[in-house]
């Protein structure tokens, strides 16, 4: 009986690995790409607006409030398609992730409790911690199978190894 339900079990394990594992990465990566993406399409929809709030509201340290407009509202539109469809996947969560910290210190109106107040309750900056989160497991377990990164990686292996078993067969 013990031996059975543990086969179970294992089996169960492996199955979610294989399963459950790379479907919620994919929709990990789907849900913040999406917040990303909106928040791009805000951007470039009222440029007047979005240079307004860049020079008058946040706070972005080291860029001119122009050029940050700028910046910020192209990542917003390209890197959320890199991520969704999983191209350098754990590369680009840790870019996201990054922009994603400097976005919260950039506006404090975020964090009307402090910042480290705010960093520790469920209230100031939710979206954005849970966002970083959903980043932070792209970047330590990859894209998962449904990615370009997966695909790809197939594809290299299979002609690496075609490659080496025609060697193999021209000695």
């Amino acid at each position: 009986m013990f031996k059975r339900l543990t086969a179970c079990y294992i089996e169960g394990e492996s199955w979610l690995a294989r399963w459950l594992g790379p479907t919620v990465l994919l929709l990990m990566r789907i849900w913040v790409a999406i917040a990303f993406w909106r928040a791009g399409i805000v951007k470039i929809e009222d440029p007047a607006g979005t240079q307004f709030l860049f020079n008058t509201v946040y706070q972005v340290p080291l860029l001119s409030p122009d050029f940050a407009a700028v910046l910020g509202t192209w990542i917003e539109l390209i890197t959320p398609w890199l991520l969704g469809f999983g191209v350098a996947g754990r590369l680009t969560a840790l870019f996201l992730f990054v922009y994603n910290g400097m976005a919260v210190i950039s506006y404090p109106a975020l964090w009307p409790h402090g910042f480290w107040a705010g960093l520790f309750n469920d209230t100031d900056f939710a979206d954005h911690k849970v966002w970083g989160l959903m980043l932070l497991a792209v970047a330590a377990w990859g894209p998962g199978r449904w990615s370009v990164d997966t695909i790809a990686r197939y594809v290299w292996r299979s002609r690496q190894a075609g490659r080496l078993s025609r060697r193999a067969g021209a000695r």
